[in-house]
């Protein structure tokens, strides 16, 4: 039987989503909970990968076990297994072929950018001191609905077969004292969404042009697009999945 976890975490502590050799990573936490708990080893695929430091409010992974399995109770224990930076949100029954990260329809990532100095959310957000001219931040993102192809934005050696993307949405706007933007897509690559946010605080600043943005997607080169903005203040918002996936 094949079982999808719905879950957030704090990623300060961790060395991204996927497991690691030598660091501490979310899915090594969640599968150690999930094994000691139904006393069986249990793998876990996620929805997608996480960096380092980046965090999740929804998240989705699944597992298969052969155990007959009290969805609520699981939860609760699982919880209580846990550190306090990784919160499981439900635990339901799919089809068996359903995939967490094959069968997702799109995923959605919100960066926060702090426009005041504000010691209480330091590793929340990315504190930029410069103004920022966000008329132009917002006519970049329209120029990103003309392109597929985003290898510009990826992690060079990175192992896709393609490097396309279909973004559905991606906005700047303003709360409270932060810039916040929003982006939607089919999938991302490796980085992608901190390489354009750089790009972006890049094009605020004065240092890029809108339309040289153009010219950087164009290239498909990583050298050519700005840096790669902190993932403390990156977050993974949103995973759908069709809605006959669940049982």
């Amino acid at each position: 039987m094949r079982y999808f976890i719905e879950l957030s975490y704090n990623g300060s502590a961790y060395h991204g989503w996927q497991n690691q050799p030598t660091a501490i990573s979310v899915q090594e936490v969640i599968e150690k909970g999930l094994s000691t708990l139904l006393k069986t080893p249990i793998a876990i695929v996620g929805a997608g990968r996480t960096d380092a430091g980046v965090h999740a409010t929804q998240m989705f992974a699944h597992f298969d076990t052969d155990l007959e399995i009290d969805q609520a109770h699981l939860t609760y224990k699982l919880n209580a297994f846990l550190p306090k930076d990784v919160a499981i949100h439900e635990i339901f029954r799919v089809q068996p072929e359903a995939h967490a990260r094959f069968d997702a329809l799109s995923r959605e990532y919100l960066y926060r950018i702090s426009l005041k100095k504000n010691v209480f959310n330091v590793d929340a957000s990315y504190y930029v001191k410069q103004q920022l001219d966000v008329e132009k931040m917002q006519k970049a993102c329209k120029i990103l609905f003309d392109y597929k192809d985003f290898q510009c934005f990826s992690k060079v050696n990175t192992d896709v077969k393609t490097y396309n993307c279909d973004i559905m949405k991606a906005e700047w706007f303003f709360k409270d004292d932060e810039l916040h933007f929003v982006i939607k897509a089919d999938r991302f690559l490796r980085n992608m969404v901190r390489a354009i946010v750089g790009t972006m605080v890049n094009i605020g600043l004065g240092k890029l042009a809108v339309d040289d943005l153009h010219t950087i997607i164009q290239s498909k080169n990583r050298s050519e697009a700005g840096y790669s903005v902190p993932g403390h203040a990156l977050y993974l918002t949103e995973v759908a999945y069709p809605n006959d996936i669940k049982l």
